[in-house]
């Protein structure tokens, strides 16, 4: 017996049968620029283009048959050049605070993890960018996974989209009720890394015509990719997030290689000149804490000269902890005592809630559960076969 129907394709762990492609042209991810000029190739007026975007990301539509506006002519054209995908959800799991997790599979195999964050008044869609990560920080269970590829703007922007069919809120609500109100950009991969493609599905995000989510209720979280940094808030002047997690270049070298690169001087120099930062619109630093590394008064002192004349509030992150971790997490104790001496000194700094532990949504788990699953039956699968063409030769 040959084994080579078990590798029809290998994803992170994961064996998976891969449909023979769609040669047509995905709608879903194409900038108003793109879109226009894909209309004037079918020989279209360009205000088609415009319908098809209210389709696409006001109404949330999935068939082009749907879009009403459009003549029976067109849409039977526009159908068969072109197609509407959407993340196939191969798992969606409700965590008991409410938090939700999407295994979202792509065309090619490849799978990511999208989480949503409920909070009383809102609640935020979590993306990821890239299937695995580069980044390598060591308290980070997603960084253990290696980097397989950059995600398309398709891809980005439609883990939002299958959070918005998972939760009815098609079309765009134009009031305060939304679920899926704010986007953050905190999933796999580093978003600066896939700076082109996560440009374009915010842009996409942003429109006043589709999704219309506000810049100001989206945050983009980085490792400190300085000169994209800058880039990002000339033109998109989104919200930033920054995973800080040390004071000092030595041991953030340490916790983060990406650190050497760009280290602190210029990552704080590139907040300090962020378009927008402001009172109304701080920098979020994003700090994990870990017992007897990053955690001591004296740590605390070094975060507040690190970020002087910066407009930034912090976000207290307790380590959720994976078997083989090579850190502890702070206690409660000590975390609170460090969160204090920050608000003394007159800064915001809540400890995270860790929110989907028991789904493995939280900070640093995305993905992890998803690899080990499918590897453990795909060695499964294989000892089998090599079982029964074992028995074959016996006989």
């Amino acid at each position: 017996m040959s084994l080579a129907p078990f590798f029809t394709f290998f994803s992170l762990g994961a064996m998976t049968q891969i449909p023979p492609p769609d040669e047509r042209q995905d709608l879903i991810g194409l900038s108003r620029e793109q879109l226009g000029a894909l209309m004037l190739s079918l020989g279209e007026k360009p205000f088609r283009a415009k319908q098809v975007w209210h389709w696409l990301y006001h109404r949330g539509v999935t068939d082009i048959q749907a879009m009403t506006t459009l003549s029976r002519p067109c849409r039977d054209k526009l159908a068969q050049h072109c197609t509407i995908r959407r993340p196939e959800i191969v798992r969606e799991v409700t965590s008991s605070d409410r938090s939700r997790k999407w295994l979202l599979r792509f065309a090619d195999g490849q799978e990511v993890e999208t989480v949503y964050i409920p909070e009383e008044d809102r609640g935020a869609a979590c993306l990821s960018t890239q299937v695995g990560c580069t980044l390598t920080c060591r308290f980070c269970h997603t960084g253990t996974q290696m980097l397989v590829r950059n995600l398309s703007t398709a891809e980005i922007i439609g883990q939002f989209m299958a959070a918005r069919d998972s939760y009815g809120e098609w079309p765009t609500p134009t009031d305060d009720t939304r679920l899926l109100s704010n986007i953050v950009v905190m999933g796999m991969g580093e978003p600066l890394f896939n700076y082109d493609n996560l440009a374009t599905a915010l842009k996409i995000a942003m429109d006043p015509e589709g999704i219309a989510m506000s810049r100001r209720r989206i945050t983009v979280s980085t490792s400190g990719v300085v000169p994209l940094i800058r880039r990002l808030g000339a033109e998109l002047a989104v919200n930033l997030a920054i995973s800080l997690h040390a004071p000092s270049d030595e041991l953030r070298d340490h916790l983060m290689p990406i650190n050497r690169k760009y280290p602190l001087a210029e990552l704080m120099q590139a907040c300090r000149e962020y378009p927008g930062a402001s009172n109304a619109r701080r920098i979020t630093f994003q700090y994990v804490m870990l017992k007897g590394i990053n955690d001591s008064p004296a740590d605390a002192r070094a975060l507040l000269g690190l970020v002087r004349g910066i407009p930034c509030k912090f976000n207290l992150i307790p380590l959720n902890p994976w078997p083989g971790a090579p850190f502890e997490g702070s206690d409660d104790a000590t975390i609170e005592r460090f969160a204090a001496f920050l608000n003394d000194a007159g800064y915001s700094a809540p400890v995270r809630t860790s929110r989907g532990q028991d789904i493995l949504a939280a900070c640093g788990q995305l993905r992890s559960a998803s690899q080990r699953e499918p590897l453990s039956r795909l060695k499964a699968r294989i000892a089998a076969g090599i079982e029964e063409e074992a028995g074959h030769r016996r006989l």
